[in-house]
């Protein structure tokens, strides 16, 4: 069902911007956010030796080098870790799991906002009302599984886009009758610069880092095991139908070529990992080079010639005090852009 038509109004009645106009002025204003610093870290990740390379002027290349490709399309995902409204105490959540004030979700807002991606893929977020806590209203609208688990999938897309929701991926919940079921995929369709992208966000089981899912030993790797082959399905139906698509999310798991998922779900469909070979530096210590990513974004089809290199950055958190990790977020915002025109 499309979410809404290029031309339709915005919120508050008023004319909502063409695409293109909207995503050279973001590209602009992103540019000056830079120049500014305001908490914006962005880390470029040295791929050599897992050494980490700051490269803060990045995003200013497209003003220094001439007018800004219209058609550009920024992919992000973010964990925001138990992120909820909910009231302390409320029994869907852990105890140990510390209550966000006000100031907390006004700082991740800010985060939100210097990050202005197109797409975000969403986890650990309890719905579109505390999601819009954190992202402007105003300019992106909500998709979230269709299901009432606090930890649940979504998207937040801007609403210059035009979308199509596709039906969930239910079948990634392998345990949908236990106590403690897994997280549903959210699909999505989005048009932007004369082109059309297929989108699954997902959160796979964790606890399974690099462990063998053949003959798995732990229920753990064993539920990841068995989501491995819905993925590669869903990839696998992409690449017969010869779309552009992308896997975004936290997929609790180190891949690499050498990763028996990534050869199962590269098989099912060639894709190309915007994270290969390098590190990353979300809540790194210092001079430890980084650590390996969980959180990936797969492109395939036409989206493996859309993707700029040298456009991958993790958004790193200007706060120090590893107390603020439980009220901000154990994950970084990862993006990339693709070039669409």
């Amino acid at each position: 069902m499309p979410l809404r038509g290029r031309g339709g109004g915005a919120p508050g009645g008023g004319a909502a911007p063409a695409w293109q106009g909207a995503a050279a002025f973001r590209a602009v204003r992103r540019g000056l956010a830079l120049m500014g610093g305001g908490g914006m870290a962005l880390a470029r990740l040295g791929g050599q030796a897992g050494r980490m390379r700051l490269l803060p002027a990045l995003a200013l290349a497209c003003l220094l080098a001439g007018p800004c490709r219209a058609a550009d399309l920024k992919l992000a995902t973010w964990n925001l870790a138990w992120l909820s409204l909910r009231p302390a105490g409320d029994p869907a959540i852990p105890a140990d799991v510390p209550r966000r004030e006000a100031a907390d979700l006004d700082r991740l807002a800010g985060y939100a906002r210097r990050l202005n991606a197109d797409v975000v893929a969403l986890q650990e977020v309890d719905g579109p009302e505390v999601a819009a806590r954190i992202f402007d209203a105003r300019n992106y609208r909500f998709v979230f599984a269709e299901e009432n688990d606090v930890q649940r999938v979504g998207f937040a897309l801007h609403r210059s886009l035009v979308v199509t929701r596709n039906p969930d991926l239910a079948a990634l919940d392998v345990q949908a009758r236990s106590r403690f079921s897994l997280r549903r995929g959210v699909d999505v369709t989005v048009e932007a610069g004369g082109q059309r992208l297929r989108l699954l966000a997902v959160h796979l089981k964790s606890s399974c880092h690099d462990s063998p899912l053949a003959n798995a030993s732990t229920p753990q790797c064993q539920a990841l095991a068995a989501q491995v082959p819905v993925l590669a399905g869903w990839m696998a139906e992409r690449r017969r139908e010869g779309v552009a698509f992308a896997v975004l999310g936290d997929f609790n798991r180190r891949l690499s070529p050498r990763d028996e998922m990534f050869q199962a779900l590269s098989a099912a469909a060639p894709v190309v990992s915007v994270a290969e070979g390098y590190s990353n530096p979300c809540w790194a210590r210092a001079n430890s080079g980084g650590r390996a990513f969980i959180d990936h974004i797969l492109l395939g089809g036409a989206a493996r010639q859309w993707w700029r290199r040298d456009s991958l950055k993790v958004m790193v958190y200007t706060e120090n005090d590893p107390r603020l990790r439980e009220v901000l977020s154990d994950h970084c915002p990862v993006s990339v852009q693709l070039g669409l025109g």
